[in-house]
């Protein structure tokens, strides 16, 4: 595509411009349990009339914009009363979980170094089920990655005496999810923290997921053991507002214990010719939209708004639960918020993915076990039905044709 000579009226250019939408995911019509968190029209609406009121402005000047870096403490503030942050604490808005995850281990191995830890070589010590993420953060930083294997009990938690033992002199983190992505499995956070504790190393609790469900869940009954700052050895934190806090794209936070380990975060530069500079995150500029969406929603919904609709996605995880298994498929740990991964022990799960898929349904998948995977929201809660038929619809279909194989091209699944 060439740049128009002449331009082209609003109304056609706009035409053109949802028509390109028409292959996309069907995510208002529930068919999408991933990368879309849908609360419903109403709080899309309050999405994009929040931000369009700050589209323009620019969260990089607070001197200029200080209705924005009051805006972002507030929902700092916020989000630590919600996860236990002591006194003292504190944090910055990113631009997602990726952004938020890069500068914790930012901060982490720059607190190293200050205090004569990691000077040649870092690593991070992680879960095999954590986010990628800390990956593409390492690789920009040339920080060694240990991935360990998850308990071999089923839990699909991360184990904690291997951890430990892969830790050393150079390692400048340790990371727990609460919960993981690919299973939704909350990691035992206390235990973690008892070893962190022990070692001196820094502890990160990647609530990306979960850092804005969870304390909901809570509160209506789930029992969520201690995964944020109520564990002692928890020295940062990312939680994503763009998924259950339902922001606009794209907004995280990334929190810290102590101002004295936020101090590490920031970039502060002024050897050039330009002004001097200090910005917080990776960022330099920040979507004013993205900061007042999320004060915006937040502060509509309340406390009570996100108890009910974080209870309709428990409720909807539930139904699945019992469906699913009803359909020969066994559900992976204990997911207790708003994921949820299931496999097939007799059927390729890869060749039910693809009937969904072709019923119009555009989830996840997993690979460590072949599993299917929900990230679900409230808005769900009305179309599961359908989800659930389709379901069965695709097993029959792919039992059947496994059934007509020759015994020897039927694949063995699982042990």
């Amino acid at each position: 595509m060439k740049m128009p000579k002449t331009g082209r009226q609003w109304a056609d250019v706009k035409t053109d411009l949802l028509e390109r939408g028409n292959g996309d995911a069907k995510w208002r019509e529930g068919k999408t349990a991933v990368y879309v968190f849908n609360a419903g029209d109403e709080i899309a609406a309050i999405q994009k009339e929040a931000y369009s009121a700050y589209m323009s402005e620019n969260g990089l000047g607070p001197a200029a914009f200080p209705s924005l870096a009051q805006m972002e403490a507030d929902v700092i503030s916020m989000a630590l009363d919600l996860l236990h942050g002591p006194a003292g604490s504190t944090g910055a808005m990113t631009s997602g979980g990726t952004d938020s995850i890069t500068m914790a281990i930012k901060t982490a191995r720059d607190y190293a170094r200050a205090n004569g830890r990691a000077l040649d070589s870092a690593n991070i010590v992680l879960p095999q089920s954590a986010h990628l993420a800390f990956d593409k953060a390492s690789q920009l930083m040339d920080i060694e990655v240990r991935r360990i294997a998850l308990k071999t009990d089923g839990s699909f938690e991360a184990d904690v005496d291997e951890m430990a033992a892969a830790c050393g002199a150079d390692t400048i983190m340790m990371v727990g999810s609460a919960p993981n992505f690919p299973h939704g499995i909350i990691d035992p956070i206390t235990e973690l923290g008892a070893v962190a504790e022990r070692e001196n190393i820094w502890l990160h609790v990647d609530a990306c997921v979960g850092g804005y469900f969870a304390p909901f869940a809570r509160m209506n009954g789930v029992p969520v053991p201690a995964f944020d700052f109520e564990v002692p050895a928890v020295r940062s934190m990312s939680a994503d507002l763009h998924k259950y806090g339902y922001a606009a794209k794209g907004a995280s936070t990334v929190l810290f214990r102590s101002q004295e380990l936020y101090e590490f975060m920031p970039f502060d530069f002024a050897c050039w010719s330009g002004a001097p500079m200090k910005t917080p995150t990776l960022a330099g500029t920040r979507p004013g939209g993205a900061i007042s969406a999320a004060w915006a929603v937040m502060n509509h919904l309340g406390v009570d708004g996100y108890r009910r609709l974080q209870g309709e996605v428990c409720a909807t995880r539930e139904k699945v639960e019992e469906a699913v298994k009803a359909l020969g498929f066994e559900i992976l740990g204990n997911p207790i918020l708003g994921l949820i991964a299931f496999r097939h022990r007799k059927y390729n799960i890869f060749a039910i993915y693809g009937e969904m898929y072709r019923k119009g349904w555009f989830t996840s998948a997993t690979i460590e076990p072949p599993s299917l995977h929900l990230m679900l929201s409230p808005r769900h809660s009305e179309f599961i039905d359908s989800y659930i038929e389709d379901l069965a619809a695709s097993v029959k279909t792919v039992a059947g044709a496994e059934e007509t194989k020759p015994a020897e091209e039927v694949e063995v699944r699982y042990s």
